[in-house]
């Protein structure tokens, strides 16, 4: 039996689970807090929860269904690291590689204009000395040279956005420090080089096909599933346009999405925030991870995935947490404030989604909404994981 058949034709229920989840969703969905949901639940491999609530498209009347595609964002990451450590497994790259092997002209340099090795470990990492152009002041290197940060720019090439990155200065040595980057984008570069094979067509073969996950890759499989795209605002979500800057006001001020970036053919898989899928498809992903990795990864690959690979460095602004390959781990609930076992898989994505995998509780759970920043990172959040908790044994 599929791991998606084991979940979806063998789904077991939990009657005191879900008038919990409900009733969090339905407060979100009345206060205009969010636009649309899917929420999915897992334990013991099987599913306990599952709703699709709320309107893909507010505009057109569209509801959300269980098939409704999201633009994933980082949810792109996990999916990607899988891939790449694939690729480790079959012999094609090394951790240790330095990322000059595959991509011999990216070269970025200290402020001191020294040039330091950065390896394929670092990537995955984040402790590259990279980061996001949306983390840095509004005149900072990155916005100067005009780096994409993998959800704009359409039609901006690999070559294009990976020599605008080398041009900026490095924020630190590699594997000083820890800061949330395009690596992502980088490796993806890295690993077409490697493979012989284009992003897409490396997932695809060894992530997606053998999951079954026919609904996620770098384009939408059916555009009228797709679902619009909404960012915060005062009254209720605002839908994005062609293109929608996070205004100074809020979290994460000067992030710029371009929603229809997947749609340009010329557009860069970005490795770090190009992909979209289903709920379902990510919760597949999310289960052959926590049942050990077949078919897609040996047992002790994901056991890398779930370790600390970052040593004694800190992640800024998250205490209690640290990171592994692809996601980070809760080390200490309480300093984070979460209700999580330590040990627990996390992360998100920046169009408004949320996810966790509890191991030693058996427990996979995926968020997906079309509203960014509150489905990734907003009440909605906390309260589906106090929901999730509560009373869980």
């Amino acid at each position: 039996m599929t791991i998606a058949a084991s979940l979806f034709d063998a789904p077991a229920a939990d009657p005191a689970l879900s008038p919990r989840i409900d009733a969090v969703i339905d407060r979100a969905l009345a206060e205009k807090r969010i636009v649309g949901t899917v929420v999915l639940a897992a334990r013991d491999g099987r599913l306990v929860y599952s709703r699709a609530a709320g309107l893909a498209d507010r505009e057109a009347g569209r509801p959300v269904r269980e098939d409704t595609v999201f633009l994933y964002a980082s949810l792109t990451k996990p999916i990607v690291t899988a891939a790449a450590l694939r690729l480790v497994e079959e012999g094609r790259i090394a951790l240790a590689d330095p990322v000059t092997k595959y991509l011999p002209d990216f070269r970025p340099k200290l402020a001191d204009g020294t040039e330091p090795v950065i390896t394929i470990h670092h990537l995955l990492t984040h402790t590259a000395g990279l980061i996001y152009g949306f983390t840095e002041p509004a005149d900072g290197p990155y916005h100067r040279a005009g780096v994409s940060d993998g959800l704009d720019v359409p039609g901006r090439s690999f070559a294009d956005n990976l020599r605008r990155i080398a041009s900026a200065p490095l924020a630190f040595a590699p594997g000083s420090a820890w800061a949330y980057s395009l690596a992502l984008d980088v490796l993806g570069a890295a690993l077409e080089v490697a493979a012989g094979e284009s992003l897409g067509e490396i997932v695809r073969r060894r992530v997606t096909e053998p999951l079954g996950l026919e609904d996620t890759g770098f384009a939408p499989p059916d555009r009228s599933r797709l679902a619009a795209a909404y960012a915060d605002a005062a009254l209720e979500p605002v839908r994005m346009g062609e293109t929608y800057t996070i205004p100074e006001s809020r979290e994460f001020p000067g992030l710029r999405y371009s929603p229809g970036r997947i749609f340009d053919p010329a557009s860069y898989p970005s490795g770090g925030a190009g992909m979209a899928g289903t709920a379902g498809d990510f919760l597949v992903f999310l289960e052959a991870l926590r049942r050990g990795g077949a078919p897609i990864l040996n047992a002790e690959t994901v056991q890398a995935m779930a370790t600390s690979q970052i040593a004694r460095l800190a992640m800024p602004q998250s205490p209690g947490t640290t990171f592994g390959y692809g996601f980070a781990l809760v080390t200490d609930p309480a300093a984070a404030g979460v209700p999580m076992t330590a040990g627990t898989w996390r992360w998100g994505g920046v169009y408004g989604h949320s996810w966790f995998v509890d191991p030693a509780r058996r427990l996979s759970v995926v968020g997906l909404t079309n509203t960014a920043l509150e489905g990734m990172k907003g009440e909605f959040v906390t309260d589906l994981r106090a929901a999730i908790y509560a009373g869980l044994d």
